[in-house]
């Protein structure tokens, strides 16, 4: 990877047991702990800083923001921690890993933000506990790694992998909002929901043009990953973005909403092809999931070389933080098809809701777990997992509803899209920001939906829904799902048509079959989402376990009835 953070909790020596220094750009050796940055933007205001001092030293790896005119973020937290311990971290925003190490303190720590958008990965099994941002890293310390079952399954059935597991039983991740220590983990308090009475548009309205504000800084040549739909299109607004980026075909209608929308704002735009490029899951794609999620996320991957920017915006998790994308909907069936009407669930079911929200399909996991050398029952295998991890984030919430949204942000499939875009470019993550965070969770969860969030966008710029999304040409939930259903249903209307690119098409025209699965012909006729992820979990787990892909088990037909 271009970028990483590496550390060990030991002395220089230790540290080069494990890596050597001339990786990285700099080596900090504290009290405890000494890491390793590889960063080439490290310094750069709003990313990357680093400060030494005469008792320890302190990183901020990533997007990081401090109040006021700080030049130095890093300083400001070792400085400022001195004092107030962790309470520091309250004022810290963006989207960041910190280490900071000092004589003063109880010895070295390792943060995330409030909402893990950057993991941490650590191991105890090499002596000393070993940690970075690159969890194939770290997990070439483990002498003999083991494969995790219930961490494969997971990755299988549901696209992620719940919780602080891994592909690899000895390898972990640190827990959404907590912090690593030499021996032990403690999970921190910023991230609980607090709901209260507020001006919510106006609050959410002032806090997006204070973060957008906040984030033109990042020096250079400006982009945006840019659809057709809401939550691009408040950056491309106020930001002085130079060109959108959209995969699609010129003619899809993704693709010529998303250039109306560029051309509106004064943006050139660039579209392209969906080709093999779009799925092939090679190397500049699969590092980026880290073992643990869908790499068909990183959409963008193929086509990083043609993207002649410095600086990369999105609008990821927008939808989840701001629009309630894991909260329940209330629906009404029309024509077997469960509508939503745009009113919250009084009496939702957590393990449903979650099931449908991570996109589930109990016919192909059968498929699915048919070819496995696991005798498992992945619906009561799926169930029991997304219980647990509800009731470990329950805690965090005052009723269900923000328990199930805590619960898809501990756990949001997309995050590979933002990791590979940090790698690459100077990437602003607008959902972690600290303030739009706070809003979140004050927020009652029946304000936080898409109305409140337009009329937020509205206020800062009253033309904004000049072209609205293609796919939905109207205020209310229910009214748009009307009018897909009657043109999917009437002769000679056309249908909306999806924002991505077909998968299943794609798969086939480029016989990914054959070219990346010839050895595995009993998987071939899965669908197209369940055998890239065993393509991704094969080569993933290739590069950390350092053995062949193809002698991992779940690529090898079964040969006697399962245990």
């Amino acid at each position: 990877m271009h970028r990483e953070l590496f550390g060990v909790f030991g002395d220089s020596e230790t540290f080069e047991r494990f890596r050597s220094s001339d990786e990285f750009d700099a080596v900090l050796d504290g009290p405890t702990a000494t890491v390793g940055i590889r960063d080439s933007d490290l310094g750069t205001p709003g990313w990357s800083a680093r400060y030494t001092g005469d008792d320890g030293y302190c990183v901020v790896w990533g997007e990081a923001y401090a109040p006021g005119d700080v030049s130095n973020v890093a300083r400001w937290l070792f400085d400022r921690y001195e004092t107030e311990g962790l309470d520091a971290l309250s004022a810290l925003n963006g989207s960041y890993l910190i280490v900071l190490d000092r004589e003063t303190s109880d010895g070295a720590v390792v943060v995330t933000d409030p909402v893990r958008s950057r993991e941490c990965y650590y191991t105890d099994d090499s002596g000393p506990r070993v940690f970075g941002t690159d969890p194939a890293a770290v997990g070439k310390t483990i002498a003999e790694p083991t494969l995790h079952r219930d961490g494969i399954l997971e990755f299988l059935h549901l696209g992620v992998t719940l919780g602080e597991k891994t592909t690899v039983e000895e390898l972990r991740r640190l827990p959404i909002d907590s912090r690593l220590a030499r021996a032990s983990i403690d999970r921190l308090d910023r991230f609980r929901y607090r709901p209260e009475e507020f001006d919510y548009v106006a609050e959410l309205a002032d806090r997006l043009e204070r973060a957008l504000r906040k984030r033109a800084s990042l020096p250079g040549r400006k982009g945006v990953l840019l659809s057709a739909g809401y939550d691009s299109r408040i950056i491309l607004s106020q930001l002085d973005v130079e060109r959108g980026y959209t995969v699609g075909a010129p003619t899809a209608q993704e693709v010529r909403g998303a250039k109306r929308l560029a051309a509106q704002y004064g943006a050139g735009h660039t579209a392209f092809p969906p080709d093999e490029r779009y799925l092939l899951p090679d190397e500049s794609k699969v590092r980026y999931s880290h073992g643990i999620k869908e790499s068909l996320h990183i959409h963008h991957a193929g086509y990083t070389a043609s993207m002649n920017v410095d600086v990369m915006y999105h609008g990821l998790l927008c939808d989840t933080f701001f629009r309630g994308h894991f909260t329940a909907q209330d629906t009404v069936d029309v024509a077997g098809k469960r509508v939503p009407l745009g009113r919250l669930d009084p009496d939702p079911d957590p393990i449903e809701t979650l099931l449908d929200k991570f996109g589930y399909s109990r016919e192909a996991s059968l498929e699915l777990a048919d070819r496995l050398p696991y005798d498992v029952d992945p619906e009561a295998f799926v169930r029991d997992a997304i219980a647990d991890e509800f009731e470990s984030r329950r805690w965090r919430a005052d009723r269900v509803q923000n328990a199930l949204t805590c619960c898809g942000i501990a756990n949001q499939p997309s995050v590979p899209f933002h990791n590979h875009l940090a790698d690459h470019f100077l990437t602003s993550f607008l959902a972690t920001d600290r303030e739009l965070i706070d809003w979140h969770l004050r927020t009652p969860p029946e304000h936080r939906t898409t109305d409140t969030f337009l009329r937020a966008c509205e206020s800062i710029d009253g033309d904004i829904l000049r072209y609205r999304p293609p796919d939905r040409p109207h205020d209310t939930v229910l009214l748009n799902e009307i009018e897909g259903f009657v043109r999917r249903k009437t002769p000679f209307l056309s249908s909306f048509e999806p924002p991505w690119p077909n998968r299943e098409t794609l798969f086939d025209r480029h016989d990914f079959d054959r070219r990346l699965l010839a050895d595995a012909e009993h998987v071939h006729d899965l669908p197209a989402r369940h055998k890239l992820r065993l393509i991704d979990l094969q080569r993933w787990a290739g590069r950390c376990l350092q053995t062949r892909e193809r002698s991992l088990p779940w690529l090898q037909p079964p040969q006697l009835p399962k245990a």
